[in-house]
């Protein structure tokens, strides 16, 4: 696409935005009781903030015009932070992590896949080269302790004469065994044929009868052929099967793919002249305009002296240069405005004075009236005040001033606008100027003070410090627990302790695995099902969700991290085979983050002791906090927390972090981009309690419903080399494969698709009895184990607060109900 549809693009998000803004200034204001309409509304701005997302994701990563980029920069951080703040706000009011907006999205006229939040592409673009780096060094790193190990000898098993004997016997009459049953196949069809031909011999050619057969065999097959051909075209007519060439990538796609990568160079060229021109801009500036600047800001600053002097009668006291210097004086103000709020400050002073008293006096009447308007207040809900609304209001005004309605037909290769840099530049210009003019002006005042009032310029009067002795106290404590926290390692660079971390195998290199191949379909019954007081099962894709929102969108900006509601630590519960390793991996992938493992069996004997455990924790921390973002991941977390350690893994001490795992999620702060990931398949085994505090966020992963079991059987035949015919029912194969996770539909394609099987797919096409065959030896996830994981979800902090909140609408729908019978009862006896 070209720069003018991708502007357009970005014209229409900004309408959609600006009008979203204003709806929402006006929701925030009105306060609401009824639960359902709160919801709505927040599902609506949640789903519209997304498709704003979604439009300016891409006009970010193709739009080539510098100075653009840096406001729909700004904008899309707000727009990620505001859902992030919705999503929250949802999840406050539904006591639950999964949503769902079927008759919303019914009634906006929009399919599930554009709830989809999309993965920014400027999280990795922008520091590819820093990760490359990374990745060499690490696969440096592992490529030298593989070495080492390889150096090492083993020692080999040795194995007696007899079993060496044994083992050559049994080979050799296996040989035998193949060789004779080959010999006995020959013989037997040789037997075979000489039979037949036989048979044969005796009967008379009938050339009539054969020609016969010939022609109804052939136009039978002919007639079949030419169904199935018209049964495929009906087919694909109606849209139940794609058409032939649905899979093959079309010559636009590859054309537009080759634009794309086009516009990215255009992109780095044009942010490299943007820079150049920031530097030569300022200096041109400095050299032409610099000593104009400097005239008209000292003249500026003595008409000021001489005009307070003609007020007040003496010199004004000029600002520090902590309180700002000139500038706080003379902030987009002319000297005559100065002068004006210079008389208007004293009249408000005498006037304060005389207003003091009679505000007494209505300070009780209003505290009386205040607490009868906060019980009727909280009887409404409000929307929470957010941190990212102020950040899109700017950006969108800028749009509106600068962007809207700006002429660019002269500027087809969307280079940089000089005259944007020389207004920016000249502001910063104006301020470094400025200090330098301070330093004369300051003198220059002691002089006149000096030569016209022959006085002394009185020492500033040191301000005494709220608080006194305790708060010097308070300080001391500070600065003696900071003491305590001392840097164990600061003799060393985060090259080596980097180094050492990787050679422990504490840090490890994730998959290549991207959060779109964690495939799945939504869940269509969500919103009819809780309609019916019943909870249903989250979809795979909703788990996708959840991990996009809480795990890569904060992980990914610094910006939306700092200010969106922190996330510190996620866990990943569900039956073995449902993908939560994978999950882990596809947020490191997608946010080029790197990845800690403080498993319980992979930290066994590794810096023992107390001592140890410490400097552990702190090389951690210390190279997950210089190298963000990091994510640190506890698999089988449930050990970390077992009520009763077993006595097979007592060596092995699980339990090493339990108490310090709390202590760590304090010590960060929102400048930390580090997220702690839990996984575990039993978490049942552990202290819910302990469990509880230490992770923040807590994601059920279901297995595979029927609608995702059949894209993903699809998916994976596919990728792996199969094709997919009419002999192959995928329908049924999802529907035999009920209770069986994603990585056993892997472990089954796996075994199925071998090389050969591959190959003998024109002659043999693959058949759904081939994976049952193979899914017969395989234990499914039985609905024992699913209902314990919902009893056990139950009993976390969120689980209760739903089935109370579920308790207490269904107590209230029975007294409606009761209501309502009692004045039916009572209407029924007046007519009688």
């Amino acid at each position: 696409m070209s720069s003018k549809m991708y502007n357009q693009m970005w014209h229409q998000a900004q309408e959609a935005l600006n009008s979203l803004l204003d709806k929402e200034s006006q929701k925030i204001i009105e306060p609401q009781r009824n639960p359902v309409f709160i919801f709505q509304t927040l599902a609506t701005f949640y789903i519209k903030y997304v498709q704003i997302f979604r439009n300016l994701e891409n006009v970010y990563d193709q739009i080539v015009h510098p100075q653009k980029r840096i406001l729909i920069r700004k904008i899309l951080d707000g727009v990620m932070g505001r859902i992030l703040e919705l999503k929250n706000e949802m999840v406050e009011l539904e006591l639950t992590e999964f949503h769902y907006f079927d008759d919303i999205l019914q009634d906006l006229k929009l399919v599930p896949q554009q709830l989809d939040i999309p993965i920014p592409k400027y999280f990795l673009k922008e520091k590819l080269e820093i990760i490359k780096g990374r990745e060499k060094m690490l696969s440096e790193i592992l490529a030298n302790t593989e070495l080492k190990l390889s150096g090492q000898t083993r020692p080999v098993k040795g194995i007696s004469l007899e079993e060496a004997v044994k083992l050559i016997q049994i080979a050799e009459r296996a040989r035998q065994g193949r060789l004779r049953a080959m010999f006995m196949k020959q013989i037997f069809l040789q037997e075979y044929r000489a039979r037949h031909a036989k048979a044969l011999g005796n009967r008379i050619a009938d050339v009539g009868a054969a020609a016969l057969r010939i022609q109804k065999v052939w136009r039978g097959f002919h007639q079949c052929r030419k169904t199935e051909r018209q049964k495929e075209e009906e087919m694909i007519f109606l849209g139940m099967n794609p058409p032939p060439m649905f899979n093959e990538v079309s010559a636009t796609i590859t054309q537009a793919e080759k634009v794309t990568g086009l516009r990215n160079e255009v992109q780095i060229k044009h942010e490299e002249d943007y820079r150049e021109a920031l530097v030569t801009v300022k200096d041109d500036l400095k050299l032409i305009e610099g000593p104009d600047i400097k005239e008209n800001l000292q003249d500026q600053i003595r008409h000021w002296f001489i005009e307070c002097r003609n007020l007040t009668g003496t010199f004004p006291n000029y600002p520090d240069v902590e309180e700002g210097g000139s500038a706080i004086v003379f902030s987009n103000k002319t000297p005559q405005q100065v002068i004006d709020d210079i008389m208007a400050k004293q009249e408000d002073e005498e006037k304060n004075k005389k207003k003091k008293k009679e505000k007494k006096a209505k300070k009780e009447k209003k505290k009386k009236q205040t607490k009868e308007k906060n019980k009727e207040e909280d009887e409404g809900w409000k929307m929470s005040p957010s941190v990212f609304l102020h950040t899109m209001e700017e950006g969108n005004n800028i749009y509106k001033d600068i962007w809207k309605n700006k002429d660019e037909s002269g500027n087809f290769p969307q280079d940089y606008d000089r005259e944007m840099i020389k207004e920016e530049k000249r502001k910063e210009l104006e301020s470094e100027i400025r200090v330098q003019v301070d330093e004369l002006m300051r003198q220059e005042l002691k002089n006149l003070k000096l030569a016209v009032n022959r006085e002394k310029e009185l020492p500033a009067k040191t301000r005494k410090k709220k608080g006194g002795k305790n708060e010097q106290k308070g300080k001391k404590g500070k600065k003696e627990k900071r003491g305590k926290d001392k840097d164990l390692t600061a003799d060393r660079s985060i090259e080596s302790l980097y180094k050492e971390l990787v050679e422990e195998g504490l840090l490890v290199q994730s998959l290549k695995v991207n959060l779109s191949d964690y495939i799945g379909e939504y869940s269509y019954l969500g919103t009819t099902l809780r309609q019916v007081a019943i909870e249903p099962m989250p979809s795979l894709l909703d788990v996708r969700q959840l991990i996009a929102l809480y795990g890569i969108l904060p992980l990914g900006s610094a910006a939306v991290h700092e200010k969106a509601p922190l996330v510190r630590s996620l866990l990943l519960a569900g039956p073995s085979g449902v993908g939560k390793k994978m999950l882990v991996h596809a947020i490191c992938t997608e946010t080029g983050a790197n990845l800690f493992n403080l498993s319980a069996a992979n930290i066994a004997g590794k810096y023992p002791g107390k001592s140890g455990l410490q400097m552990m924790l702190h090389v951690v921390l210390k190279v997950a906090r210089q190298l963000q973002p990091s994510v640190v991941w506890i698999g089988d977390t449930e050990k970390t927390f077992y009520r009763k350690v077993p006595s097979a893994e007592r060596m092995m001490e699980p339990k090493r972090l339990k108490k310090q795992l709390p202590k760590i999620l304090k010590l960060l702060t929102p400048n930390d981009r580090i997220l702690i990931v839990g996984t575990t398949h039993r978490p049942f085994d552990a202290e819910l309690r302990s469990f509880c505090r230490v992770y923040q966020k807590i994601i059920l992963v279901p297995r595979p419903d029927y609608a995702s079991r059949y894209v993903l059987w699809k998916h994976i035949i596919q990728r792996s080399g199969g094709v997919i015919t009419n002999a192959l029912n995928v329908s049924c194969l999802a529907k035999v494969t009920d209770g069986f996770t994603q990585g056993h539909i892997v472990d089954v394609v796996k075994c199925v698709l071998t090389d050969r099987r591959i190959r003998q797919q024109t002659q043999k096409p693959l058949v759904a009895l081939e994976f049952v065959t193979a899914l017969s030896s395989m234990n499914p996830v039985y609905q024992e184990e699913e209902e314990s994981f919902k009893n056990w979800y139950a009993q976390t902090p969120m689980g209760k607060k739903r089935n109370l909140a579920l308790t207490e609408v269904n107590a209230e729908k029975e007294r409606d109900k009761g209501e309502k019978k009692e004045k039916k009862g009572e209407k029924e006896k007046k007519k009688k």
